[in-house]
């Protein structure tokens, strides 16, 4: 008997999933009590239901356009998912005939008040529009009445008169319970489908045919002699074609989750990407769109907010003769013309490989975007001599371009070629010569050079940055410490530094070391070469440290590196998806020098020893010794890749553990005989 019930209470919690109500509006109770994700217990919100739409009607005097319909019910379970609450959709935006528009969009959101459904309708006073350049405008939305508990749903077409179609994502940062989706064209626009091939999850995309018809109407005159009136004829053609449906049903899709250093996290979103590569009209000639990177670079440099921005230099001509008058040395030239165009232009923080304002305007204004500025610096460079080229460049939150298509790069920097190639960046005020900024760092980079050929070139740091950190230690007889602390940051340290601390002012900057370091006082606190880019930053700094010396019987215990050293390994997840991306190679070397206070000898030092991680890849030396009255330490850490691979991940894992279990060792002292 219990075997049947058992049997029955099954096939009744099936049939309640596979009987789930996802009509507009349809929200039940047992999703308003639900309290967390069946699937995901960590998840702060959840997508119950998605479904899109995507298809192609035509219009009498418009054509085919472009119909994505969106339709999500959305689970907040908590304060820190509230940001669901609020969508951001970006649209096409540079002209009347080429410009996405969004209708039909409602919205409610569903609370549970002593177990009656409550539902609050979107109003005019949650929706927004703003315009993010002069290509995109973000039409968002917050939906009223969020708490913790709410359901909210809503539904929404964007109507697009262009061919090209947008990435579908799979995979959000929060569990998707179902997704449903179906992608129509007609058989005229042929797409290749790709699925990103960098994510650990991907659904299982079918492809099927169906039939369409559109109506033509057209008319004409007859008649009109001096024996008839004229007359109008008016007449229907209609045609009929193939459908190519794409289309996938997916259950409980994974979030797709954070890792400690990801850089970029969507690189690794599961997404389908399509791309037109031919539109072939009956009776009309064959259009073929697929290309490849030569031909993609070519249509940019053939633009004229590409191209031609490099060729203009009236505007600067003067100034820049003026600038590198008498000076014959180029990397000198390339110095001053790479500052002043950084002191001379700020960036408007909109990216870019075209120019926004045109370079003439940019300059005459001071600001402008990424291609304004990059594009002014190629073109006095080259004015001065040098072998300028720009790069297209994917920035980091644009993904890596999986297919030759124009969309595919979102950013221009510029390369000097030489003995020694150069890259430079003039919109990042600290950056220098061959140091871009990491929003650039996105594996490689088309450049285009002047003869029209373009090649790849890799954008990842070669050199190492460096962080050298000296210690001085000298423990108290209250057995407290003080000290000083002097460090120099080089390259992509030093600007990662400038970065942080340049703006801050000085009881700011010395609480931040402070933070998160026990009872530790610092004063003193003095930075050099702020400002004086080609020169590592210097800090120095005098500390007291209160808490780091535990006194057990006779005997003194402590970490020789204290508050520096790396307390918690980030690492410790057992598996991973995605690559370790430090962004750039690391040579961290810490030099600690400790007196060893009158009245005590050692009693034990933590054991010298190195580990490495595939070979050269990471090293990790720890050389202690006693010196007369002094310990001195000396810690080297390097990494000479920018990327760990997720398959080497355990071994690394294995690595990080060790160096920071290491640092944890501490030194025993014990009184001295008398």
């Amino acid at each position: 008997m219990k075997k049947h019930l058992a049997i029955i209470a099954l096939f009744l919690i099936i049939t309640a999933t596979y009987s789930q109500d996802y009509k507009f509006g349809k929200v039940s109770i047992a999703e308003l009590e639900e309290i967390k994700n069946v699937n995901d217990a960590s998840a702060n919100a959840a997508v119950l239901y998605k479904k899109q739409s995507i298809s192609f009607q035509y219009s009498q005097g418009n054509g085919f356009q472009q119909i994505n319909e969106v339709h999500e019910r959305i689970k907040i379970y908590n304060k820190d998912g509230f940001d669901w609450a609020t969508k951001k959709i970006r649209l096409f935006n540079r002209s009347s005939s080429s410009s996405e528009e969004l209708n039909s969009l409602r919205g409610y959101t569903y609370n549970l008040d002593n177990g009656k459904i409550i539902k609050d309708k979107l109003k005019g006073e949650g929706k927004f529009e703003e315009e993010a350049n002069r290509f995109w405008k973000n039409s968002s939305f917050t939906m009223p009445n969020i708490k913790e508990g709410s359901v909210i749903e809503y539904t929404y077409k964007i109507v697009s008169p262009n061919l090209y179609v947008d990435d579908v994502d799979f995979q959000y940062t929060i569990p998707i319970n179902r997704f449903e989706f179906k992608m129509q064209t007609p058989e005229y626009y042929v797409y290749n489908k790709l699925l990103n091939p960098k994510a650990a999850y991907n659904p299982q995309i079918n492809t099927s045919e169906g039939r369409g018809s559109l109506t033509i109407r057209s008319k004409s005159r007859s008649g009109g002699n001096l024996r008839s009136n004229t007359k109008t004829n008016f007449s229907e053609n209609k045609i009929d074609f193939k459908k190519n449906i794409i289309s996938s049903d997916s259950d409980n899709i994974p979030a797709l989750k954070n890792e400690p250093y990801v850089d970029n996290l969507d690189n690794y979103r599961a997404k389908l990407i399509l791309e037109l590569t031919s539109v072939q009209f009956p009776n009309r000639p064959f259009k073929n769109y697929a290309t490849d990177w030569d031909k993609v670079t070519q249509r940019i440099y053939q633009n004229t907010d590409f191209g031609a921005q490099l060729d203009k230099k009236d505007y600067y001509e003067d100034d820049v003769n003026t600038l590198i008058s008498g000076v014959t040395d180029n990397e000198k030239k390339m110095n001053l013309i790479f500052d002043f165009v950084k002191s001379k232009v700020k960036w408007n923080k909109y990216y870019g490989y075209t120019s926004d304002a045109g370079v003439k305007k940019a300059y005459k204004e001071s600001v402008g975007n990424s291609a304004d500025i990059n594009l002014m610096l190629t073109s006095m460079l080259r004015h001065a001599g040098l072998k300028a080229n720009p790069v297209l460049v994917s920035t980091k939150n644009n993904g890596i371009p999986l297919l030759p298509t124009r969309s595919g790069f979102n950013y221009v920097v510029c390369l000097v070629e030489g003995t020694q190639s150069v890259f430079l960046d003039a919109t990042e005020e600290y950056s220098r010569p061959n140091v871009l900024p990491s929003r650039a760092l996105n594996w490689q980079g088309r450049i285009i050079r002047e003869n029209g050929s373009s090649e790849w070139v890799n954008l990842l740091p070669n050199k190492s940055s460096k962080e050298i950190t000296s210690l001085n230690v000298k423990i108290d007889e209250d057995l407290s410490i003080s000290g000083k602390v002097r460090s120099q940051f080089t390259d992509y340290q030093a600007l990662r530094y400038r970065n942080k601390f340049n703006n801050v002012g000085h009881e700011e900057h010395i609480k931040y070391l402070e933070k998160d370091n026990g009872e530790l006082e610092i004063s003193n606190l003095q930075v050099k070469n702020r400002d004086e880019l080609s020169s590592p930053v210097v800090t120095s700094y005098d500390y007291e440290l209160f808490d780091a010396v535990e006194e057990i019987g006779d005997k003194l215990y402590f970490s020789p590196l204290l508050f520096l050293a790396n307390e918690e390994n980030p690492f410790k997840q057992e598996t991973r998806n995605y690559p370790i991306d430090f962004q750039f190679p690391i040579a961290d070397k810490y030099m600690a020098n400790i007196m060893i206070p009158e009245g005590y000898v050692v009693e034990s030092l933590p054991k010298s020893e190195g580990f490495s991680f595939n070979d050269t890849v990471g090293k990790f030396s720890y050389l202690i010794k006693e010196n007369g009255k002094y310990l001195q330490l000396v810690i080297n850490f390097d990494i000479n890749s920018s990327f760990i691979l997720a398959e080497d991940y355990p071994y690394f894992k294995d690595f990080y553990k060790f160096l920071t279990e290491k640092q944890a060792e501490k030194i025993v002292l014990k009184k001295a005989q008398p």
